[in-house]
């Protein structure tokens, strides 16, 4: 029996109608064997690639889908560079959508960059070195995914190639944000809307861009324009149905809760729009709105406890949530010893329902930071407030006039020992 099956419309249709996924796998396989290089065998190729590549993901077989493209080179040579890049990058694409295939992906770029300046395909070599550099970001391997995309930025301008140049720029902000670069990270986001600006951008990237820029925005404590950007990229993912519309929801609810209009969080959940977005993290903004509105520490504990995987492991929604706790503290903290001269430590801790240790370690703080004025007494454990005296304003004029006379005297000084000179 022969290895390969001839590459024909029955061939194809054989496979489709095969018992099961496993059967159908082979059979294209062997379909892709055949040596035929006619018109219309490598259009009923392309087609059993296709359809390959998606029975493959439905069964997992990431490493298949990889030999899969290293057996494919040889069908590369025979067709466009064009069709060969669409190929390729479908390919990668649904590697990424098999769990746990980063490492492989990572591999498989290497792989696929090294063939493709052996065959100098430079506008494919390009686009799976942005991949490469997207991926190296997500594990955190940051020098080297910083020095790929410096050398292909300067090489994608000099092309002039616009569509890619943005997502190397925006790719670029993200990278210099997770390294808490923030002027780099505005400087890359802004060469990316220039250049988006002079070309179509699709509606997903224009998204994507106005989702970097909320985020650089919130991280400036710009809340409002936060919120603004925040909003555009949910319409454009709303309008996708790209997953990524709830993060944009969420960080818009976020932005809510920031300047101190945590009351509106609940009318935008049950908008429309937000409707259809519930869910866990919705209910995890929910949760931190209310705690925040109530002013209530154990609340906003509670919810960063209950709603782990949405608030802490979500690093931007909890940067901004470590601050806003911290903030909460302090106004707590504050209003709970006004009415004290001295207090024990305990008694604070009890009413505030946290940890000696914890309160004490920040009550330390705000004194250190000039919040209030006191001491703590760690022997008898005790808080001692010192009365807020107010500094009377001619203090500082008469240590203004002295200053301004002392000067006078020296000019006077320089001058009369040059007369006597």
């Amino acid at each position: 029996m022969a290895t390969f099956l001839p590459a024909t419309t029955d061939s194809l249709a054989q496979a489709l109608e095969a018992s099961s996924t496993a059967d159908s796998i082979l059979i294209l396989q062997r379909l892709l064997a055949d040596p035929s290089s006619s018109p219309d065998a490598l259009r009923i190729k392309e087609q059993a690639i296709t359809k390959l590549t998606d029975y493959l993901r439905q069964e997992n077989k990431a490493e298949d889908l990889r030999i899969l493209l290293t057996q494919l080179r040889s069908y590369f040579s025979l067709i466009p560079k064009a069709k060969t890049a669409k190929i390729v990058r479908v390919i990668i694409d649904t590697v990424a959508k098999i769990p746990n295939s980063t490492e492989l992906q990572i591999s498989l770029c290497k792989d696929m960059i090294q063939w493709t300046r052996d065959e100098k395909r430079t506008f494919l070599r390009q686009r799976v070195e942005a991949r490469l550099a997207a991926l190296l970001m997500e594990t955190k391997e940051f020098p080297e995914a910083l020095s790929l995309l410096s050398g292909l930025i300067k090489e994608v301008r000099r092309l002039d190639d616009k569509l890619l140049l943005v997502d190397i720029e925006l790719l670029e902000s993200k990278l210099h944000f997770s390294l808490r670069n923030l002027p780099k990270a505005k400087a890359a986001l802004t060469a990316a809307r220039t250049a988006a600006n002079a070309i179509y951008v699709p509606p997903a990237q224009q998204g994507t861009i106005d989702l970097q820029s909320g985020i650089l925005h919130a991280e400036e404590k710009d809340y409002k324009t936060g919120y603004s950007y925040f909003y555009e990229a949910f319409e454009a993912f709303n309008a996708l149905e790209d997953p990524r519309a709830v993060y944009s929801l969420k960080y818009m609810l976020l932005c809510k809760v920031m300047v101190n209009q945590a009351d509106d969080v609940a009318g935008i959940i049950s908008s429309k729009a937000g409707l259809q977005y519930l869910g866990p993290d919705l209910d995890a903004m929910k949760a931190i709105a209310d705690a925040y509105s109530k002013r209530s520490l154990k609340l906003f504990e509670a919810s960063l406890v209950n709603f782990k995987a949405q608030l802490q492991e979500d690093p931007i929604i909890h940067r901004h949530l470590s601050s806003l706790y911290d903030t909460l503290l302090e106004q707590n903290l504050c209003r709970l010893i006004e009415p004290f001269s001295k207090v024990e430590i305990s008694h604070i801790a009890e009413l505030i329902e946290l940890p000696v240790d914890h309160v004490e370690r920040k009550l330390s703080q705000m004194i250190l930071d000039k919040k209030f004025a006191g001491t703590l007494d760690q022997g008898a454990g005790c808080l001692i407030i010192f009365d807020d005296h107010k500094t009377e304003d001619i203090y500082e004029a008469t240590l203004d006039t002295i200053s301004n006379v002392a000067k006078v005297v020296d000019s006077l000084f320089v001058r009369s020992a040059k007369i006597m000179a």
